[in-house]
Formats: structure tokens, sequence, C-alpha cells
């Protein structure tokens, strides 16, 4: 009787381990699908200069740049996420990320094509040692995701307030800040991911949790991305 409770406890040990690398690994395949729909149609927005004009000179670029906070404010709330299926959450998701892609391809008319590769392998090493920090760690982080979320509306606020001062200080500070807000909301967010986890999730639950983890991890990545290249980008 002791051998069986014995070797019974590693056995459910090794499910739920193979089961939880199964789960991250899908929100990390989402959340790399994510990137590559934003890197796709930011370039190819770029490359056609009739869309581009429309997205970067007229009203619609306002629009345009608000809608990602209008799919994650109605799209995406926990209510509607459970209601739908798993193509529809994944579909909003990539619609999203889409449409982050047609606001960023300004970065191509405004940064050498040299500094946006350098700082995305800058901010791909960054993300990656982070999130593996946030996976292994012992110690709870959610005090500091706190924290860095206070930091992520002071910066939501110095932001704007810096439209009207234009202060190439104030943008400078800003950007370092935000630098440091992401890389703590990525370790805190894998943290949170992994602990969503649960062996006894059906597939379909499974699912809709990996792609709403893909999307907070695609979020940190996107705007740590954002404030390094400000930072280290080689302007044209």
């Amino acid at each position: 009787m002791e051998n069986r409770q014995y070797t019974a406890a590693p056995s459910r040990e090794g499910t739920i381990d193979r089961g939880l690398q199964a789960y991250m690994q899908k929100v990390y395949n989402m959340m790399a699908l994510g990137l590559v729909v934003t890197g796709l149609v930011s370039w190819v927005t770029y490359q056609t200069p009739a869309l581009f004009q429309v997205i970067h000179g007229s009203w619609i670029g306002l629009v345009v740049a608000l809608s990602p906070l209008a799919v994650i404010f109605f799209g995406l709330t926990p209510g509607k996420v459970a209601r739908m299926s798993v193509n529809g959450v994944a579909a909003v998701y990539i619609l999203l990320t889409a449409l982050i892609g047609l606001s960023l391809s300004y970065i191509f008319a405004v940064y050498s094509g040299e500094s946006i590769a350098r700082v995305f392998f800058i901010t791909a090493g960054m993300f990656t040692a982070t999130s593996i920090y946030g996976y292994t760690t012992k110690k709870d982080l959610s005090s500091m995701g706190s924290m860095m979320i206070m930091a992520v509306i002071g910066i939501i606020i110095a932001s704007l307030v810096n439209i009207f001062l234009q202060s190439s200080a104030m943008s400078f500070a800003i950007s370092v800040i935000g630098v440091i807000a992401f890389t703590g909301l990525t370790a805190w967010d894998t943290q949170r991911i992994k602990e969503t986890y649960s062996y006894a999730m059906g597939q379909t639950e499974a699912m809709k949790l990996a792609i709403m983890g893909a999307l907070s991890l695609y979020l940190d990545f996107i705007n740590l991305f954002q404030f390094l290249l400000h930072l280290l980008g080689n302007r044209e």
C-alpha cells in the first residue's frame, strides 16, 4: 500500500508538469503568431504608400490607434470570452494584432531597418530572460506587478502631458520608466499565466486562457519594443 502511494505522487506530478509545459507552449506560440501578424501588417502597410498615407496622414490614424483598446475592453472581456468559441477568441486576438500592426507601420518611416532589427533582437533577449525568471522563481511577484501597473498609469498620464510640453527630457524619462515597467510586467504576467493552469481544465477552457495569456505577453513585448526603439533606434 505504501509503495502504491509512493509511486502515484510522482506520476501525478509528472502529468501536471507535462500539462503545464504544453499549456505554456500554447501561450508562447500564440504570442509569436501575434508578433508575426503585427510585423507583416506593419511592413505591408509601409510598402503600400496609399494605405500608409491613409493611416498616418488623416483622422483615420487616430481611430486605428484607439481601436485596439476598444477591442480589448469591449471584445475580450472575461464574460464575452467565456461565451465565445475558441476560434472566435483567436480571431479577435489576430484582429487586435493586425490593428496594432497598422499603427506600428510608422516605425519603418522613422527608424532605419538595421536599428529596428537590432532593437527587436534586444527586446527578444530581454523578454526571454525575464519571462524565464517569472516562470521559474518561487517568489510571489504580485506586489511588483501592482507597482508596475501603477508605473504604466503614470506613463500614460505623463505621455498625455508631454503632448503639450514636447519635452525631450520627459520623453526620455518616460521611455526609461516604460522599459522598467514592461520588463517587470513580463515577469509578473508569466508567473500569473503559469498559475492559471490547472490539470483539471478542459481543452476549450485551457485554449481560451492560453490565448488571453498570449495577449498579455504580446502587449508586454510590443510596449517594451517601442520604448527600447525610442531609446536605442537610429532615426532616418
